[in-house]
This record gives structure tokens, C-alpha cells and sequence, in this order.
């Protein structure tokens, strides 16, 4: 990203992204209490894959079975590992929102070795940078987060951190520039 030039696919209006979706993008803006969302405006122009997209999305965040708080720490971790300075700033907003402190948003980049951390924490911590790294969870951490986590959450965090690794990469193939801060 920065490359000076702008995104590589701009943002779309309603006549770019269709009538459903722009008012979608407007809806999470008026929510946000900013402007719509670039990551819709710019994914809107699929239309369809978009829509679908959405559903599937959903389900992880906000409809995720993990305490949202953990949710935004996985992301923000997944954020961090892409380099995706889009998710980073979303999710920073929302992790503020789901009841993260600066302090902890912040000890995120400084992964789960950092001090502070709940052992449940560290663990979710090092299981986005597993899935990062090696693209899957090796013995001894699955061990360790079952534990602390059901089937049910053990699959979904899976596809949480897959699907933000996703994102991600599309986000800054795309450069998707992030919105001005929005107030919480």
C-alpha cells in the first residue's frame, strides 16, 4: 500500500456497486457515524459474491459464538500479522467497542509472549500467528486451546482467522484506503 497512487479498484457509487448494496454501505456509514465503509464500496462492485460474502461474514462477526472482545483481539492479531493497515483501523474502533482497552489494542502487536495477557488470550493470540506462519495449528496449541475452547469455537476460530487472512490479503492487493476516523 501508499503507493501514491490511490486503490486500485475505487470505490463505487450506487450506479458502480447497485442499489442494494449502496444502501447497505450507507446503513454501516450511519451506524459508524462516518462514511460508508470502503470495503464495501469497493467489494460492492461483485454484487453478488459481495451479498454472499456478507452472510458469511456475518456469521464470524458479529454473530460469532467467541465473546466478541476475543473475536476483535484474533483479528486485530490477523490485522497486525497482514500488515492490514484497513482491518487494523476498523477493528481498533470495534475492539475499543467491544470493551478492549488502548493498552491491550495496543500489547496486540506485541503478540502473546507479551506480559499481561490471560493464558486463554495468549493462546487465541498464537493461534492467528500459527495459522499465519504455517498455515494451520500444530499438536501441542490445538491441545492447549481445547482446554479453554469447545469444538464449536475451536472450528470457528479457524475460520475466523482464515477469513480475516483472506480479507487481508484481498484488502491490500486491492489498497483499500481506510476511512478518516470515525467517532465511536
Amino acid at each position: 500500500m501508499g503507493n501514491g497512487r490511490g486503490p486500485r479498484i475505487a470505490p463505487g457509487g450506487r450506479a458502480e456497486i447497485g442499489l442494494v448494496n449502496a444502501a447497505f454501505a450507507r446503513a454501516a456509514g450511519l451506524v459508524t457515524k462516518g462514511e460508508p465503509p470502503r470495503i464495501f464500496t469497493t467489494l460492492g462492485r461483485h454484487r453478488g459474491l459481495f451479498r454472499r460474502w456478507l452472510w458469511f461474514a456475518a456469521v464470524l462477526m458479529p454473530g460469532g459464538k467467541l465473546p466478541r472482545e476475543e473475536t476483535e483481539l484474533v483479528i486485530l492479531r490477523v490485522a497486525h500479522n497482514t500488515g492490514s493497515e484497513y482491518e487494523w483501523s476498523q477493528h481498533e474502533r470495534m475492539g475499543k467497542r467491544a470493551g478492549l482497552s488502548e493498552e491491550e489494542i495496543s500489547r496486540v502487536r506485541a503478540g502473546a509472549d507479551a506480559p499481561g495477557w490471560s493464558e486463554r488470550r495468549a493462546l487465541l493470540l498464537r493461534a492467528a500467528d500459527a495459522m499465519h506462519e504455517q498455515r494451520q495449528i500444530g499438536t501441542e496449541l490445538w491441545d492447549e486451546l481445547s482446554r479453554h475452547l469447545d469444538e464449536v469455537l475451536l472450528i470457528e476460530l479457524c475460520m475466523l482467522i482464515g477469513h480475516y487472512e483472506m480479507l487481508a490479503m484481498t484488502l491490500n492487493t486491492l489498497e483499500v484506503e481506510p476511512e478518516s476516523p470515525a467517532r465511536l
